[in-house]
């Protein structure tokens, strides 16, 4: 396990090849998957619904621990057994505490509670949510080591995985996949992307096997796309959930029952750990894939590094080498993980369900970048529910400026090239339009809708797809002289629009791009126009309205308190290019609250 400089490391000479220090990566990932449950974890820990042990009368430290729940029983098992021993540190007991939380739930509550945290150590199930917590808050979360580590495959019950041609057929991703959703013979769960690393770090290897076998990068998008409907048909809210959807017994009438899966994507620990309970049902057996597979880590995480105390800090470092040395290592296999090095043991991969030839000690495949993981999110939520956007674009003189370091290029060229790359990110079932707006555009009112809110497949006027109309209105988009930023009128009529044609079934939103401050002097006021907001949001029928700020003029204070009412966002960025990247964070944001 990687080290970080804790005082009182107490840790006993490495032996073997040194562990790898664990790679910080920067995720810009803006998922908002779940919002309370971790907030009452917290809340959990402060009132006291984690009592601490008293095996050493009052000279103990304590450490609240919040674990992923398929770590979180080995977690206990070396706390209780340092209990029982009597372990300490700095010459005081050591007291760990685990409560076990979904890491999609704890990522979420870091990162909307500024407050300190009631828990000292996290460890997520994946270095991904820590990424998130860290580039959503600012906050110094450190990982100092990596506990263990768990490659992903496809879990199958007997019967399938015989037809299947287990174990000695072997399948890529694609194929995998293909194989499985294919003619509807098998039926295959997921965990929801946006609240499981399993489920998005197995869509990102579908999604990186159709890139490198499709002939375009639009072919490996539809592809991707398709995939990702299929899964969204029987996808469950996290990890447990989806191993509950398995038979629970082997009669014929539970494996024959449509609302049980016969095959799930999983990890190995999860299938270990399902094999090797007495009420699990029937065992599962495992198909690795032939073109590399994603791992889940378990990075030992400081919560809030400056703000722990002395004892808490050491307590922090010995808890982490008891988990690092031998017996701690030993417990973790028990509980069917891999070392952090990914090494595989044949027996407790034959007790989770593989066998060879499958390619169960292949190394891993490279991780997915942070963009490919914010873009297939966001790619997720428009899929699997498609999306009904309309984007209100400013042209006021000001979107003429040119941007620094951009080669002469102007707010407008670089926001017309980046919304256009957004659109592309779309398919045919989602619904796009436009609206531009500056002053007294069409008579006294300051906005014009340049391409109605249709479906991008559907056949425009000229002949061409509403895709087509649409491009083309993105880039006929330009400044207007002599006009000003008529922004809160234009706001309250593009989002009374929104709201009246709601679509029930899709993902409803209205995004505003815009470079400067209101500065109609005719136009409503800002306390009017938030008024009017409360009243037209409709939590049944939910609009989000994203707001993207371009550059220090704008007004982000009021964009924030315009997109409040709707359960939007408002988003600065100094470069227009970055646009497409922010609505897609913003859409798949929104979206994970929106109806499912």
């Amino acid at each position: 396990m990687g080290r970080h400089s804790l005082p009182d490391d107490l840790a006993p000479p490495s032996t073997g090849s040194p562990r790898p220090r664990v790679r910080r990566r920067t995720l810009a990932l803006a998922t908002t998957a779940v919002v309370a449950a971790a907030a009452g974890s917290v809340v959990a820990v402060s009132n006291g619904l984690l009592p601490f042990g008293t095996s050493c009368g009052g000279d103990a430290v304590h450490l609240a621990v919040i674990a992923s729940p398929d770590i979180a029983p080995a977690l206990e098992a070396v706390a209780d057994q340092a209990r029982k021993d009597a372990v300490r540190t700095d010459g005081k007991c050591l007291d760990v505490k685990i409560n076990a939380q979904p890491s999609s739930e704890v990522a979420d509550s870091l990162a909307q509670r500024p407050a300190k945290a009631e828990f000292q150590v996290w460890v997520p199930d994946s270095d991904l949510w820590v990424d998130r917590v860290t580039d959503e808050r600012g906050s110094a979360l450190t990982s100092v080591g990596t506990l263990a580590s768990t490659p992903l495959a496809l879990g199958t019950i007997r019967s399938a995985a015989k037809t299947l041609g287990w174990p000695g057929k072997t399948y890529s991703w694609t194929t995998l996949t293909r194989t499985a959703t294919s003619g509807g013979d098998l039926r295959l769960g997921v965990a929801d992307p946006a609240r499981s690393a399993t489920g998005l770090l197995a869509l990102a290897r579908i999604n990186a096997a159709n890139r490198k076998e499709a002939d375009s990068a639009d072919d490996a998008a539809t592809r991707t796309a398709a995939a990702a409907k299929v899964l969204y048909e029987r996808v469950a809210d996290g990890d447990d959930q989806v191993l509950a959807t398995l038979p629970r017994n082997d009669s014929g009438a539970e494996l024959g029952n449509p609302r049980r899966n016969q095959a799930v994507l999983l990890s190995e620990q999860a299938a270990y750990a399902h094999n090797t309970r007495a009420d699990g049902g029937p065992p599962l057996d495992l198909f690795y894939p032939t073109d590399g597979t994603a791992r889940l880590t378990y990075p030992y995480t400081l919560v809030d590094e400056d703000a722990l105390t002395a004892d808490q800090s050491r307590a922090a470092n010995r808890f982490m080498t008891l988990l690092d040395d031998t017996p701690g290592q030993r417990t973790l296999h028990d509980h069917g993980f891999r070392p952090d090095n990914g090494t595989a043991d044949p027996k407790l991969t034959g007790t989770a369900g593989g066998r060879a030839p499958q390619p169960y000690s292949a190394a891993p495949a490279d991780l997915p970048t942070a963009k490919d993981l914010q873009a297939l999110l966001g790619m997720w939520t428009i899929t699997v529910q498609s999306a009904r956007i309309t984007t209100v674009v400013d042209a006021s003189p000001s979107m003429a400026e040119a941007v620094p370091g951009q080669g002469g290029r102007s707010r407008m060229d670089l926001a017309k090239s980046s919304l256009l790359q957004a659109l592309s990110t779309f398919t045919p079932e989602d619904e796009i339009g436009l609206w531009k707006f500056a002053t007294h555009l069409d008579g006294d009112r300051d906005y014009v809708e340049l391409s109605p809110t249709d479906r991008l497949g559907d056949r425009g006027a000229n002949g061409g797809t509403h895709r087509d109309e649409l491009a083309a209105a993105f880039s006929s988009l330009a400044p207007v002289p002599r006009s000003a930023t008529g922004l809160y009128d234009t706001t309250l009529a593009a989002y009374q629009r929104a709201s009246a044609t709601y679509t029930s079934g899709k993902f409803n939103t209205l995004v505003l791009v815009t470079d400067g401050a209101n500065d109609d002097i005719g136009s409503i006021g800002l306390d009017s126009l938030v008024a009017d907001l409360k009243r037209l949001a409709d939590p049944k029928r939910p609009v989000p309205l994203v707001a993207v700020a371009i550059g220090p003029q704008a007004d982000l204070a009021a964009l924030n308190r315009i997109v409040a009412p709707t359960g939007g966002s408002a988003h600065q960025v100094d470069d227009p290019s970055q646009i497409h990247e922010v609505i897609l964070k913003a859409i798949m944001a929104a979206g994970s609250h929106g109806p499912r």
